[in-house]
């Protein structure tokens, strides 16, 4: 662990300008508290939609509390980015009876947001184009999606979420289209990957990355994700078996660009070019990045409208924790944050 690892607190927000440690954003959520981070539930209205990238069908998935009819005024819109190992829906809509909510689409829904997200080139419902759907592929893939939420919508923007590769891939985005993105949140990002146990991990599986366009992704390989960060305290075994039973559909191989492009290709985004206010998320175990490398990133970014924030007791995959509970309620508060006045 590094001397920075070493110093920060564990509930810690770096905001503004500057990388003052102010007041957490997360100090004082209580168990009781947990509650307050969960909308009550409800029916919601769903539907899929399908884009076109060049020959290749790519499934959208939307979320919200009700039919969208045109008489009402529009809701705030959120996009969901999906990660290297699973699509769209076992990412952000899944389902564990008897555990809880685990729908990041559910609990956006029923904070008033109208929620989307997709699956990617060569994953889940979506079609393939063959190639290995690696960072650059992915952002393709979000040009082809976003002119359907704008026709659904009526809106010209949206706000984005991406965790892991998504994360990279929603930053991507946010850099080559900055005028289709609203407020940015990215959940355990990884910038150069130095000295994260799991990137030195895929570094050493290089050529076999670069041997194939796609990777094994079985049962062992999902219940992994829960274990590699030495801390798999903090996930019920229940997840990984929900996760396997929507994923086995649709095979046990998927695209391998983007874990060749965290072996390989990093730094993918350059923060500098990233204008939209951003909320930068890390579990406290995450292996996939490390506190140098993200605030080295966050240093770097233009809008003085941003946040860092440590989630304790959590690892890479937070939004399939025990507390992702922390997650929902920092999102919530980001995305809800008022518009500041101009002096």
């Amino acid at each position: 662990m590094s001397k920075l690892d070493r110093s920060l607190p564990r509930r810690t927000v770096l905001q503004g300008a500057g990388i003052g440690i102010g007041a957490s954003l997360l100090s004082g959520l209580s168990t009781a508290a947990q509650a307050q981070t969960v909308p009550p539930g409800g029916e919601i209205w769903h539907q899929d939609y399908w884009a076109k990238k060049g020959d290749v069908k790519l499934n959208l998935w939307r979320k919200r509390t009700a039919e969208p009819r045109p008489s009402e005024p529009a809701l705030p819109i959120v996009f969901l980015v999906h990660g290297s190992s699973n699509s769209a829906r076992s990412s952000y809509d899944l389902s564990v009876p008897g555990k809880g909510e685990y729908s990041l689409m559910n609990v956006l829904a029923r904070y008033g947001y109208d929620v989307w997200t997709m699956d990617h080139d060569g994953y889940g419902y979506s079609g393939s184009s063959g190639n290995n759907s690696d960072i650059a592929s992915g952002v393709e893939d979000l040009k082809a999606a976003m002119p359907v939420v704008m026709k659904e919508t009526g809106q010209q923007k949206a706000h984005f979420y991406g965790t892991s590769s998504g994360g990279i891939r929603a930053a991507a985005y946010a850099q080559a289209q900055p005028e289709r993105v609203g407020r940015l949140i990215l959940s355990a990002f990884t910038y150069k990957g130095n000295g994260a146990a799991e990137i030195e991990r895929r570094r050493k599986r290089i050529d076999e990355l670069r041997a194939n366009p796609r990777r094994k992704r079985d049962a062992a390989m999902i219940r992994s994700i829960f274990t590699r960060d030495g801390y798999s305290a903090g996930y019920d075994p229940a997840v990984a078996e929900a996760i396997i039973a929507e994923e086995k559909k649709f095979g046990d191989q998927i695209p391998s660009g983007t874990y060749l492009d965290m072996a390989a290709n990093l730094p993918i985004v350059d923060p500098k070019k990233i204008l939209s206010p951003v909320l930068m998320l890390r579990g406290e175990f995450d292996g996939n990045s490390t506190n140098d490398d993200l605030i080295d990133f966050y240093r770097q970014l233009p809008n003085g409208d941003r946040q860092f924030a440590i989630l304790p007791l959590t690892a890479h995959a937070v939004g399939y924790g025990i507390n992702r509970h922390l997650l929902y309620y920092a999102v919530h508060n980001f995305l809800a944050a008022p518009a500041p006045t101009a002096a």
